[in-house]
C-alpha cells in the first residue's frame, strides 16, 4: 500500500515538474496500469476512487454505437521518445462477440514522448441481446521491453473515498459491465392497482412505453432520473402530450401496442388498460 502511494505522488509530481534532477531521483518499477476513476456523481471527481470495471449502459447513452475511452498511466519517470505497451482482450472475463458487441481493438499502443497516460479507444456497438442479458469485455495489460505491469496488487487509496470502493485488484485488467436493459428510472408517475389495472399519470413502466416518449417528444431515459429534471409541471405537460398522441393514432385506426396487445395508457387517454389483457378492435 505504501508503496503504490510512493508511486502515484512522485507519478503526479512529474506531471508538473519538466526538471531532469527531479525525475532521476525515481527508483520505482516504470510500467502501466489501467487508471479508471469513477463514483458518486455527487462528489468531486478527485475523489473517486480507481475501479477495476466500467459501467456501460446503452439506454442511457442513447446511442448505437459509442466510442469508450480507456485511460492508461504509468509509473516511473517521464521519458523523452515513445514507449510500446500491448492491450489484450481477456478471454476468462469476455461475453461479448467480436463484430456484433465490439469492433477489434489494436495490439500495440504506445506511451508518447513527454506523456505520463495515454487512452485506448474501445468502439462498442448496441445489440439486441443487451436488452435481456448483461455482456462483459475484459481488457488485459500485457508489458513489454518498454514497460512492466505497475500494480498487479493494487490496494484502494483511503483519501479516493468518493464513491463504492474495491480493495483490491489487479490494475493489469480491467472489465467493462455492458447492458440495454431497461429498468424502470427513479421518477415515473404511474402504478398498477388490483387487478393490473394501469393508473396514474404515466401507468406501468414499460420499455416500449419510454420508448414511444423518447421518439414522439424529444426525450431522454436521463430525464426521469430526478424530480431536478423531471418536476410534477414537466410530467403533466407530457402526459397531455403523449396522451393526444395515442388517442390521434387510436381515431386514424392505428392504436400503439404494448407487446401484450393491450393499448398503450399514458395521461388522459380515454380507455382502461390491463396488463395481460390484449386490446379487442370493435365491429
Amino acid at each position: 500500500m505504501k508503496r503504490i502511494l510512493m508511486y502515484l505522488l512522485l507519478f503526479q509530481a512529474a506531471a508538473f515538474m519538466s526538471c531532469e534532477k527531479e525525475l532521476m531521483d525515481y527508483e520505482g518499477r516504470e510500467g502501466v496500469y489501467f487508471a479508471m476513476q469513477h463514483g458518486d456523481s455527487n462528489r468531486s471527481p478527485e475523489s473517486w476512487p480507481y475501479q477495476p470495471y466500467s459501467n456501460i449502459d446503452f439506454v442511457r447513452i442513447g446511442l448505437d454505437e459509442v466510442e469508450i475511452p480507456i485511460k492508461i498511466a504509468i509509473t516511473g519517470p517521464v521519458k523523452e521518445y515513445d514507449r510500446v505497451f500491448y492491450v489484450d482482450v481477456n478471454p476468462d472475463s469476455t461475453t461479448v462477440v467480436l463484430n456484433q458487441h465490439y469492433e477489434a481493438i489494436a495490439r500495440e499502443w504506445v506511451i508518447p514522448a513527454g506523456a505520463i497516460s495515454t487512452t485506448v479507444n474501445v468502439h462498442l456497438m448496441r445489440a439486441a441481446d443487451l436488452e435481456d442479458e448483461p455482456k462483459t469485455l475484459g481488457l488485459r495489460l500485457t508489458g513489454s521491453d518498454d514497460l512492466a505491469l505497475s500494480f498487479p496488487e493494487w490496494d484502494a487509496i483511503p483519501s479516493l473515498d468518493g464513491g463504492a470502493t474495491v480493495e483490491e485488484f489487479d490494475a493489469s485488467l480491467h472489465t467493462l459491465r455492458i447492458n440495454d436493459i431497461m429498468v424502470e428510472p427513479e421518477i415515473w408517475r404511474g402504478s398498477i392497482q388490483s387487478g393490473n389495472r394501469e393508473s396514474g399519470l404515466f401507468g406501468a413502466f414499460t420499455r416500449k412505453k419510454m420508448e414511444f416518449l423518447i421518439d414522439n417528444l424529444g426525450l431522454t431515459y436521463e430525464d426521469f432520473a430526478s424530480e431536478e429534471t423531471m418536476p410534477l409541471a414537466r410530467s403533466l405537460l407530457i402526459g397531455s402530450d403523449a396522451s393526444t398522441i395515442l388517442i390521434e393514432r387510436y381515431n386514424a385506426g392505428n392504436p400503439i401496442l404494448e407487446d401484450d396487445g393491450r393499448l398503450m395508457f399514458i395521461g388522459s387517454v380515454p380507455w382502461t388498460s390491463y396488463i395481460g389483457v390484449p386490446w379487442v378492435p370493435g365491429p
